[in-house]
C-alpha cells in the first residue's frame, strides 16, 4: 500500500470538496433574500455587498488553491523529510524541524492574506489595520502556533514512548485539557492583540451586571475592547468559567448599539450559560479528540506510512500533519455535519432566553445591525448551512424568536 498515493488523493479530494463549498457559497448571492430580512440592506449596501461577497469569494477560492498546490508539493516531493535531515537525529528535533517547515510553507498565503485585510477589507471600510499592526499580528501569531505545535508534538512524543497503545485514551484526555487550558487563558492571550478598558459607570453597566445577577452569575468585571483598532465589525462575548463571568464588548459594538441591544446580545449568551451549552458541547469536542488520538496511534504503528514520504523512521511532527491535513480533513464534513446541527439548536435555545428575558424584539434589532456591519449573507446556500454554520441563517432566527415572542 503506498501510502503517499493515498495521502495526495485525500487532500485532492478535500481540495475539491471545499471548492464546491466556495462555489455554492460564491453561488449563493444569486439566491431569492427571506422578505423578514430583505429591510437589512437598502438596494445601495446590496449591490456594495454582493461587490463584496464576489471578492471575497474569488480570493477565498484562489488562497485555497494556493494551499492545495504547496501542502500536496509538500508531501509529493518529500520536502517534510528533506528539511528535517538538517537538524539533528532525534525524535525532537525531527518533530521540531517538520513543525517549523509546516508554518514557514504558510509564507505563501501572507501576501493573499495582506491582500484580503489590507485591500478588500479596506475597500469596504471594514479594515482600520495599519501595516505595522498586520505584521504584528502575523508574528504572533506564528511564535503562538510554533509554541503550541511543538508542546502538542512533545507531548506526543512522551505519550507514545512511555505509555504505547495506550495512546489513543491518554493523548485523547491530554488534548482536552490544553484545550480547557487554552480556553481558561484566553482573556491573557486576548491581551497580547488588543488592550481593555472597565467599562464606564451608567445605565449599560447597571443593566448588564443587573441581568447576570438576576440570573444566578457572578460579574467579575466588564471591559470594553479596542477592536476598533484593526476592523469596523461587532462582536461581543463571555470569559470565565463557572458562574463567575467577564463581559467583553467590542467598542464597535457599544458605538452601534442601543443599551436594549446590547442586552439582548448578552442575554442570549447568558442562555447559554444557563444551558451549559459549552459543556455539552465538550462532549462532542471529546469524540474529535479521540477520534484524532486514534489516527496517531494509527500512524505510529505504521512504519510505511513515513518510509513512504523519504523518512527512515517514525518522526511525530509529520505524524501530527498527516493526521491534520489527510485523516481528519476527510472526516471533518461528517463532523461538521453532526456538531453545526446540534450548535444550530443551542443558537435557537440561547435566541429563546433572550425572549424570555423580554428582549425578542431588541435581539432581533441588534442581529440587524450586526449582519449589516458584518455583511452577512442573508441567504446562503443550504448545503453551505448545514455542513459548516454553526449559527442558523438570520431568517430561520427572526422566524422563531417572534414565534416564541
Amino acid at each position: 500500500m503506498n501510502y503517499k498515493v493515498i495521502s495526495c488523493i485525500i487532500i485532492t479530494i478535500v481540495a475539491l470538496f471545499n471548492a464546491f463549498m466556495e462555489y455554492l457559497d460564491w453561488k449563493s448571492m444569486k439566491n431569492r433574500i427571506p422578505e423578514n430580512v430583505n429591510d437589512i440592506y437598502d438596494e445601495e449596501t446590496y449591490k456594495k455587498w454582493c461587490s463584496y461577497h464576489k471578492e471575497k469569494c474569488r480570493l477565498k477560492f484562489i488562497t485555497s488553491i494556493v494551499s492545495f498546490v504547496v501542502g500536496l508539493s509538500a508531501f509529493a516531493f518529500n520536502l517534510y523529510a528533506c528539511f528535517s535531515g538538517i537538524f539533528p537525529d532525534t525524535a525532537f528535533w525531527g518533530m521540531a524541524a517538520v513543525t517549523i517547515l509546516y508554518i514557514l510553507l504558510d509564507v505563501f498565503v501572507i501576501p493573499l492574506d495582506y491582500y484580503d485585510k489590507m485591500k478588500i477589507e479596506d475597500k469596504y471600510g471594514f479594515n482600520r489595520s495599519t501595516k505595522g499592526t498586520f505584521w504584528g499580528d502575523k508574528l504572533k501569531e506564528y511564535l503562538i502556533g510554533l509554541i503550541v505545535y511543538v508542546l502538542i508534538g512533545c507531548l506526543f512524543i512522551f505519550l507514545h514512548q512511555k505509555l504505547g497503545d495506550w495512546l489513543i485514551l491518554t493523548f485523547a484526555a491530554a488534548l482536552m485539557v490544553i484545550m480547557f487550558l487554552i480556553a481558561f487563558l484566553f482573556p491573557v492571550f486576548s491581551k497580547i492583540f488588543n488592550k481593555f478598558t472597565p467599562l464606564e459607570d451608567g445605565e449599560l453597566k447597571d443593566r448588564l451586571t443587573e441581568l447576570l445577577v438576576k440570573n444566578g452569575y457572578e460579574v467579575k468585571e466588564i471591559k470594553v475592547m479596542d477592536a476598533s483598532k484593526r476592523s469596523t465589525k461587532m462582536n461581543a462575548y463571555f470569559a470565565g468559567f463557572g458562574k463567575m463571568k467577564t463581559i467583553v464588548l467590542y467598542d464597535t459594538l457599544k458605538e452601534a448599539m442601543t443599551t436594549d441591544e446590547i442586552c439582548a446580545v448578552f442575554a442570549h449568551e447568558m442562555g447559554h450559560g444557563l444551558h451549559k451549552d459549552t459543556l455539552k458541547g465538550q462532549i462532542t469536542t471529546f469524540i474529535q479528540m479521540f477520534v484524532l488520538s486514534a489516527m496517531a496511534w494509527f500512524t505510529v504503528r505504521t512504519p510505511e506510512l513515513f518510509t513512504d514520504f523519504g523518512f527512515d523512521k517514525i518522526n511525530y511532527g509529520f505524524a501530527m500533519i498527516v493526521i491534520l491535513n489527510v485523516g481528519f480533513a476527510f472526516v471533518m464534513p461528517l463532523f461538521g455535519l453532526i456538531t453545526n446541527y446540534f450548535s444550530r439548536k443551542r443558537e435557537f435555545r440561547a435566541d429563546a432566553q433572550a425572549v424570555k428575558e423580554g428582549y425578542g424584539e431588541a435581539l432581533i434589532s441588534a442581529l440587524k445591525v450586526l449582519a449589516k456591519n458584518n455583511y452577512a449573507n442573508l441567504s446562503p446556500d443550504p448545503l453551505v448551512v448545514k455542513l459548516t454554520y454553526s449559527h442558523p441563517t438570520l431568517s430561520q432566527r427572526f422566524e422563531a424568536i417572534r414565534r416564541n415572542n
